[in-house]
């Protein structure tokens, strides 16, 4: 039986690719909003900035919640939530009394509801699904996401070129109402937690995350792959196509890591391997090929084919972590994991983006470029060194068919 199959799974769906279909949006519009309110890409920083803390902040308060409430009630709220502050920032613009501090609250408030969000939504796939079809659904689940990130990116430049950064933002919250609507159609529940105090459940999330090698070896292994990855792709990958290949091929050879993305969520449905989670982290050496490209030979062929085949790796490993967690970690402290998770994979980003330009600067552009790739190699073979992570096998029968 296919994930389509199931009404609740497919009201998730629905749901997941609309919230992503915004966030992508949100971006896009919210950065030209404050630089026509006042034209500082540091008080852009500081907006943009407000979000990514309150996120970091609360993942792990929301992993909690999500474990204790029906998380479809958590996504519900968080969506509703997301709505009205895209809502007031929206008419802020439009009716003219945007200010700086009213940007930053709502966004530090936006960026709390989406750490709320993040953990419910990922820990309830396997409520809405039977195990033989894992998988496969959260396979659909990427390819949704990728979708809605893509459409939405392109989305809302043409929304701010033709509605102005106000009417795309009210669009916007019109998107997350849409997935609030889609979540109210999911009927699973989750059995409450026993009551408890919340530095006692955050105790009990982390050891479960800490009594499994598996899960913290890659966790340790994703926080110095996104930090170097941020630094390297999304600082220095601009600063080298500048001098060399052009923006607008760059933003090909970005555009090719998506589709790569989309190609890889397919794949991933399709061929469900018994050593999932080893194969995900194996493929994560693809990683280093567009850094040591930046570095070595920046020419757009190789470039389009080594973000086309990084972007087919990260889904791959996406697909078999999810699977590995949802398999094998207890429903009922699934989603404290998943914030744990979130909030050591993200939390070095800041340091990555940040040391990349005086690293360069220091060192220069291509030594930076090669260290970053010996990094993500490192890394990841460090990572395979694990015995758990090369010999965890899917729990859940493949589906037929």
């Amino acid at each position: 039986m296919k994930p389509l199959a199931h009404k609740d799974f497919r009201w998730l769906l629905a749901g997941r690719t609309s919230g992503e279909l915004g966030n992508a949006v949100a971006p896009v519009a919210l950065a030209f909003a404050v630089l026509d309110r006042t034209g500082s890409a540091v008080d852009l920083g500081l907006v943009v900035g407000a979000r990514s803390v309150a996120s970091v902040l609360l993942v792990l308060f929301g992993g909690m919640l999500a474990d204790r409430l029906p998380r479809s009630v958590i996504l519900q709220g968080t969506e509703l939530a997301a709505t009205l502050t895209q809502a007031g920032i929206a008419a802020s613009v439009l009716f003219g009394f945007a200010s700086l501090p009213l940007l930053v609250g709502l966004s530090a408030v936006n960026g709390a509801v989406a750490a709320v969000s993040l953990p419910a939504a990922s820990a309830l796939t396997p409520q809405t699904v039977p195990e033989t079809v894992l998988g496969q659904a959260n396979a659909y689940v990427r390819i949704g996401a990728n979708l809605g990130r893509f459409t939405g990116a392109a989305l809302g430049g043409v929304l701010v070129a033709g509605l102005g950064a106000g009417g795309a933002i009210a669009v916007n919250a019109a998107l997350f109402l849409c997935a609030g609507l889609c979540y109210r159609g999911i009927r699973v529940g989750l059995r409450p937690a026993p009551a408890s105090r919340p530095l006692a459940e955050l105790a009990d999330g982390w050891r479960e995350f800490a009594s499994r090698t598996w899960v913290w070896a890659v966790v340790a292994q994703f926080c110095v792959v996104n930090a170097v990855n941020a630094g390297a792709v999304q600082v220095l990958g601009p600063v080298v196509a500048d001098g060399t290949i052009g923006r607008a091929a760059w933003g090909f050879v970005l555009a090719a890591q998506t589709v790569g993305a989309l190609a890889g969520g397919v794949l991933a449905a399709r061929w469900q391997p018994r050593r999932a989670l080893l194969v995900g982290v194996a493929v994560t050496f693809a990683d280093a090929l567009p850094v040591v490209l930046l570095a070595q030979a920046p020419l757009v062929p190789p470039l389009l084919v080594a973000g086309f085949v990084t972007g087919v790796a990260v889904e791959l490993f996406t697909v078999a972590w999810d699977v590995s967690l949802q398999e094998n970690i207890p429903p009922d402290r699934l989603a404290r994991v998943y914030a744990y998770d979130i909030l050591g994979s993200l939390v070095a980003l800041p340091v990555g983006t940040v040391a990349a330009g005086p690293l360069a600067a220091h060192f220069g552009t291509r030594a930076t470029l090669l260290g970053a790739a010996v990094l993500l190699t490192a890394a990841t073979a460090a990572a395979l060194l694990s015995r758990d992570i090369r010999t965890l096998r899917r729990i859940s029968p493949r589906p037929s068919g």
